[in-house]
């Protein structure tokens, strides 16, 4: 199998120790590429360094918004300057969060919306982080119109879903599929159409189900894919081939 993982933060610290030895055994299962999103300006270049060097590993630049307070109004404007110069696979990680109580929403606005006109002019996807925020979410990429992209970990109703799909967006299902507790997630999973579906870990957190309590790895991704299967009632084999292509498809990695 070939599986790309969309989501997942291997370049944090929680795999200092033992990275190399992770993305080893991704290779062994299929899982060949990782897609890395940043969080905050400083580990842009460490990021970018990482991913040069490990074989599979696809940047992407941004500032999430969980980390507000640590962003500068330097920060945002470099993002473009990055950008351009760095040529990542998207605009990630970004979005609004209104599920941490004491985040600024006008400031996450703000945030937002300048990289988004940053992935607009560059021509490049986004990966989004949203959280109790779909509906404020859509509503400004319906004003601020992209190239599509990801929505991450994604566990909004499915109408929701449909206008995220209509924005040319994919939506990504992780760890949370494998517990047997997720079964609003899992009929969603099952109702929506194969074409919009991407897998991804958001490693090291998130983790799946027969891992719980432990840190997460891309190497689970395979778990994801079985639970996905399952849920649908389909060949994990053909799942595969499909999510693989979603994922090339909206990151533009069509060969």
């Amino acid at each position: 199998m070939d599986l790309i993982d969309t989501h997942c933060h291997i370049d944090v610290e929680e795999f200092a120790a033992d990275r190399g030895a992770v993305l080893a055994r991704c290779r062994q299962m299929g899982v060949a590429r990782l897609v890395v999103p940043a969080v905050l300006a400083r580990t842009w270049q460490p990021l970018l360094d990482l991913c040069r060097c490990e074989p599979g590993l696809l940047p992407a630049l941004g500032l999430h918004p969980v980390y507000l307070d640590e962003h500068t109004d330097a920060d945002i404007d470099a993002l473009g300057e990055w950008v351009a110069r760095e040529h990542p696979v998207a605009v990630g990680e970004i979005g609004l969060d209104y599920f941490v109580g004491d985040l600024d929403r006008v400031r996450q606005q703000r945030l937002f919306e300048a990289q988004l006109t940053v992935a607009r002019e560059a021509g490049l996807p986004v990966l989004l982080h949203v959280r109790k925020a779909h509906d404020q979410v859509l509503a400004t990429l319906k004003r601020l119109k992209v190239r599509g992209g990801i929505a991450h970990a994604f566990n909004g109703s499915a109408q929701q879903a449909q206008q995220y799909i209509d924005l040319g967006f994919k939506l990504g299902f992780g760890g949370m599929l494998t517990y047997e507790r997720s079964t609003k997630l899992r009929s969603l999973a099952r109702s929506l159409p194969l074409d919009a579906l991407v897998l991804e870990t958001d490693a090291p957190d998130m983790t799946v189900a027969a891992h719980h309590g432990e840190r997460n790895s891309p190497e689970y991704l395979p778990d994801c894919l079985r639970a996905l299967a399952d849920a649908r009632d389909e060949n994990p084999v053909m799942l595969a081939a499909a999510t693989t292509r979603n994922a090339e498809r909206v990151l533009g990695l069509m060969s």
